[in-house]
């Protein structure tokens, strides 16, 4: 790990006043994008100092993608726009690759990282396809990656495959690579680098946040820069020195991250104050719209929960507590080992026969964590993945009635304020958080009488979670059961009724009125690991307890 005497032996100053008369390692200057004729980005300038973390914050539709792509060389700007990289004249557009020569590297959320090669070929993998030699040095390869690991005190097997390491892990390894570049290019220039996180932490626990974070720290003492890309303001305070919020293409404002407040953050991205939410009271004797018997999964120990009707009930708990895999479980997209769902009016559902087309005939809807992987599909056009369960619908004396369709899906789109809303454009063509919206409106057309949510708002502005909480408010106004699961203490205490704490696999606490708070699920969230040995009734997880 990185240690005083490392960072005093680089020569980097590392205080504030005097990193404010350094030269700056990025300089952005009058950046535009149109994408024919909607302006993506419009006029973006921001600086980065040297060994700052940068946030660069901003709604799904802000630029944010759009400018990362273009410093990536994969967009070319509009005429007229400027960047300089530590005081060096960078001509526009970027070559593919130049970002490399430069000094810079990208985290992507996927990571870039591939699963069947080893550590050591995933560390050192640009200087192991970029030799001039075939001969490889392997015994130097892996003394090289040995070293650049032990710099930041992590202790992998460079013999280990990626696909054997957790989560965390396999993100320590993706930025600890990305440094390994800079410093490839440092060594030649002799000036500092930087590196770009584009949203790092949404598939994190939270002891992994603050091992990546530790990480980053590292990275900025040692004199280079950190670009850190998130939706999640309170990350955002922690690590960073300055702020940058893009809104509508444009820059919105700049931070100091340390005189600034939440609600100063949140107002500067959405353009408008949000007022917080009251907690929702508890309500006694709302009726069970579900009761669910002896539920069990691959994590998930035999439990039983219910929910009333136009409830949202929240499911959380430290990652691997088996909360993740409800949602799963009662769709009948995941096999469970034992269960039922009882319904009002006397149905009773035996889990292990259901699958998800026979959940969907049964008034259920499940909107998956993985947009991507599991819920849309971003090869089709938007008013396909809004039709996808139902499409049938439209399909009358033998044609598909394609116009009907896309008036609804433009309808669908203006109700749940897509942007741009063109039914036409494929999915991966919408930022996430519109892609999301697009996912929601789906299931919400279809008036549910079940909703199950997987980290509905993992990866999605201020502005649209607002929306899409709004949405889900509505729908349980007017009778719709809901269960959440969610890691987003925030996200549960915004919503929910009730939120059941898992650990272990097993119901160990249950909050409700004025406990749902963000504190106050996170507290229950580890406090949950000692209780977890305790028996779990059907009372702790009632509408009724």
């Amino acid at each position: 790990m990185v240690s005083v005497s490392d960072i005093a032996s680089s020569g980097t100053d590392m205080t504030r006043p005097g990193a404010q008369i350094a030269l700056p390692v990025l300089s952005v200057s009058n950046l535009s994008k149109t994408f024919g004729g909607a302006r993506a980005l419009r006029g973006v300038s921001f600086k980065v100092l040297p060994g700052e973390v940068h946030g660069l914050l901003g709604k799904n539709g802000s630029g944010k993608s759009t400018l990362v792509k273009i410093l990536a060389g994969f967009h070319a700007p509009d005429a007229g726009g400027g960047l300089e990289f530590n005081g060096e004249t960078v001509t526009l557009p970027l070559k593919p690759g130049d970002y490399r020569r430069l000094g810079m590297s990208f985290v992507h959320q996927n990571l870039g990282l591939v699963p069947s090669l080893t550590v050591l070929e995933n560390l050192r993998l640009v200087q192991l396809t970029t030799a001039k030699s075939a001969f490889i040095n392997w015994p130097a390869e892996r003394a090289a990656a040995r070293a650049a690991l032990t710099r930041f005190g992590l202790d992998f097997d460079p013999e280990q495959r990626v696909d054997k390491l957790t989560p965390v892990e396999r993100a320590l390894l993706a930025i600890v690579r990305a440094f390994e570049e800079i410093e490839a290019a440092r060594a030649i220039t002799g000036k500092p680098g930087l590196v770009l996180l584009d949203e790092p932490t949404p598939f994190l626990p939270a002891e992994g946040v603050a091992k990546l974070f530790a990480l980053v720290r590292s990275i900025a003492a040692l004199g280079s820069s950190v670009i850190f890309i998130s939706h999640d303001i309170d990350e955002v305070m922690e690590i960073t020195d300055h702020i940058t919020v893009l809104r509508d293409g444009e820059v919105a404002g700049e931070l100091v991250t340390a005189k600034a407040t939440h609600a100063q953050i949140v107002e500067m991205i959405v353009g408008r104050h949000i007022a917080a939410s009251a907690p929702r009271a508890a309500i006694i004797d709302r009726p069970v719209f579900a009761r669910v018997e002896n539920l069990a999964g691959k994590l998930l120990e035999p439990s039983e929960l219910d929910v009333g009707k136009g409830e949202i009930l929240g499911l959380t708990g430290l990652i691997g507590s088996g909360y993740e895999e409800v949602p799963y479980l009662l769709f009948g997209a995941r096999p469970c080992r034992s269960g039922a769902i009882a319904i009002e009016g006397g149905t009773r559902i035996e889990l292990s026969s259901l699958d998800p087309k026979g959940a969907i005939d049964r008034g259920f809807a499940l909107l998956p964590g993985d947009r991507q992987g599991a819920s849309g599909v971003d090869s089709l056009p938007i008013v396909d993945n809004m039709f996808l369960p139902d499409v049938s619908r439209f399909f009358k004396a033998g044609r598909m009635q394609n116009g009907a369709m896309v008036r609804e899906a433009h309808a669908l789109g203006t109700a749940f304020e897509v942007r741009p809303n063109d039914p036409g454009l494929k999915l991966s063509a919408l930022s996430g958080g519109n892609a999301q919206k697009v996912l929601i409106a789906r299931w919400m057309n279809r008036s549910p009488a079940l909703l199950l949510l997987d980290e509905p708002t993992q990866g999605v502005d201020v502005g649209t979670r607002e929306q899409i909480f709004a949405a889900l408010r509505k729908a349980a106004a007017e009778g719709m059961s809901v269960i959440c699961a969610s890691s987003d203490a925030e996200q549960l205490a915004e919503i929910c009724d009730r939120v059941l704490v898992f650990a272990k696999g097993r119901i160990c606490n249950q909050l409700s009125g004025a406990d749902v708070t963000k504190d106050g699920i996170a507290e229950a969230c580890y406090a949950s690991v000692s209780l977890s040995g305790a028996a779990h009734t059907t009372p702790s997880a009632s509408v009724a307890s």
